[in-house]
């Protein structure tokens, strides 16, 4: 495996007109101590990550459309060959937003949707209201021709909405759906409790295969859900069939499942460089180094890299090399990021 950077997050901004449950950054509207870099600091990251490789930028935050220059950075990055996206919650998309998405050539828009309705949705986060946004959102888009994807987070709360979320996504104009399966860090760590169990978790992405199997329009991925890929091979042998997947062009360009600080990672407000967008511990920080020296001699990374190296189940597993386990969930539930995947209940047969 090639281990080049496909696919990168970057965090242009902490602060946040909501307050989701789950977020991974605990951001809201007021941040202190992580302020917005300049926009002369986020040519300069384009510029050598650029010089370096040519990954999907995806402009996130908190929510990036905060940041009045969010445009003029999209539009530098798309001026240097490189697939800028953009990662909103959808309340604060206008028409003049939509212009601004098509003018700076933003390739992609990602929006979360957490509930099949009002009720559900806006429980998740944390805002009353943010249903209708996001509804207004898609509008939008379509009204504008502007590709977009719907991202959805489950816990107990809301497992129960997949079905149902899978069906209205369809019927939105969609791209492409990701199920995620949550991650507890930042505010996720405060709903520990609601964290699907691991048996549960692997009837969600049975029900996924299934699901995925007879869906032919849209693209649908688990993310965060590395065993899914060991899934695929079992049911596929099990069944006597081989099971075809699909790829978006604008995803992290793997055929595994934990792809941290191998095909992906993230970039937070503060430059540090980050395995993924889950995962709290620092490779290194781009005001002090270059990308191209974090990515390719940071211990955290070349750890990440090294199959060999993982522990317990994951260390066992004859489907390592296929999934490798979310290296974040081992993180954040052990302490040990080589740990074994906390919610996998596979018996490695070797």
């Amino acid at each position: 495996m090639e281990f080049t950077p496909k696919w990168i997050a970057w965090e242009i901004t902490r602060r946040c007109n909501l307050r989701c449950v789950h977020c991974r950054s605990s951001s809201e509207l007021e941040i202190d101590g992580h302020p917005d870099f300049s926009l002369a600091e986020a040519k300069r990251v384009l510029d050598e990550i650029r010089a370096y490789a040519n990954p999907v930028m995806v402009l996130s935050g908190g929510e990036p459309l905060l940041r009045p220059d969010v445009f003029e950075i999209a539009a530098y990055g798309t001026g240097l060959g490189l697939r800028m996206c953009l990662a909103t919650n959808g309340a604060l998309v206008t028409e003049a937003v939509c212009r601004d998405i098509k003018a700076s050539g933003i390739k992609m828009v990602s929006l979360s949707l957490d509930g099949s309705t009002a009720d559900v949705h806006d429980n998740f986060r944390n805002q009353p209201g943010a249903f209708d946004g996001v509804m207004n959102a898609i509008r939008l888009f379509n009204e504008h021709q502007i590709d977009f994807l719907i991202n959805s987070s489950f816990t107990k709360r809301n497992k129960a909405e997949a079905p149902k979320i899978y069906s209205l996504v369809k019927s939105l104009g969609a791209t492409a759906w990701y199920l995620f399966m949550i991650v507890p860090t930042g505010r996720g760590e405060e709903i520990m409790s609601e964290l699907i169990p691991a048996e549960e978790y692997e009837d969600i992405l049975n029900w996924h295969y299934d699901m995925e199997k007879e869906e032919s329009d849209l693209l649908v991925r688990p993310t965060c859900a590395p065993q899914y890929y060991r899934i695929v091979l079992q049911r596929a042998k099990i069944e006597g069939e081989k099971f075809k997947r699909r790829s978006l062009k604008f995803s992290t360009g793997g055929s595994k499942g934990c792809l941290a600080g191998q095909l992906i990672c993230l970039i937070d407000v503060d430059g540090n460089v980050l395995p993924c967008s889950y995962f709290p511990l620092t490779a290194g920080n781009l005001r002090t180094q270059s990308f191209k020296d974090i990515w390719e001699n940071s211990k955290l990374l070349l750890d990440m890299r090294d199959f060999a190296g993982y522990k317990d189940n994951c260390g066992r597993c004859e489907y390592v090399n296929v999934c490798g386990g979310c290296r974040a969930r081992a993180y954040a539930m052990t302490g040990d990021y080589l740990a074994g995947e906390p919610f996998c209940t596979y018996q490695p047969q070797r």
